[in-house]
Order: structure tokens, then sequence, then C-alpha cells
């Protein structure tokens, strides 16, 4: 994706985000990724489960704390468990480097 594009669909600079070109959704009404219901959650991700870029999907809505709907296949409170566990571990890693580096 250009820079004007990047700019044109709101998009900050820097961001690689040309993986949205292979996108499943692009075809799709983005009210599918909005649900207002689980119901309308389990849709969306029917639609993710094939999408060839889904793990770069959901990995942009982690790093860009996206709070709103389902990328990557995994609703929001997905997206908040995901982030949560990662945290834990990264602590969990500093804190064993931390220990191994006062043990030299």
């Amino acid at each position: 994706m250009n820079e004007r594009k990047r700019q044109q669909e709101g998009l900050p600079d820097g961001l690689a985000t040309s993986w949205m070109l292979d996108a499943r959704c692009r075809e799709l009404p983005p009210a599918i990724f909005f649900p207002r219901d689980g119901a309308g959650v389990e849709v969306a991700r029917h639609y993710c489960a094939e999408c060839p870029v889904r793990t770069q999907c959901l990995e942009f809505a982690l790093e860009q704390h996206i709070d709103h709907g389902v990328w990557g296949g995994a609703s929001e409170r997905e997206r908040r468990r995901i982030a949560r566990s990662r945290r834990a571990q990264n602590t969990k890693h500093r804190t064993k480097d931390r220990r191994a580096g006062s043990a030299r």
C-alpha cells in the first residue's frame, strides 16, 4: 500500500499494511466484522477462518490496540485475553532474565 493510499484510508504512516490487500474481508460489508452479539461474532469468524492473512490481521489489531470488531478471527474480549497473556509472559521472562543477570 503506498503512502497516498494509506493517508486516504486514514492509516498512520509506517504501518505494515500491505497484507490488507489480500484480506478476505475487503469484499464484504464492514458491518459483518463489527457485530452486536455472539452470533454475529461467529459469522465474522467463519469468514476469518479461511482468510490468508488472518495472523497478520490479528497481530495488527493487537499492536494497534484496536478495541472493536472481529480481527483475525478474534473478538474484542479474546484480543484482551491474548494481550494480557502476552504481557504476563513478557513480565515473567524479564523477571527470569533479571535473576539470571544477578547470578553472574
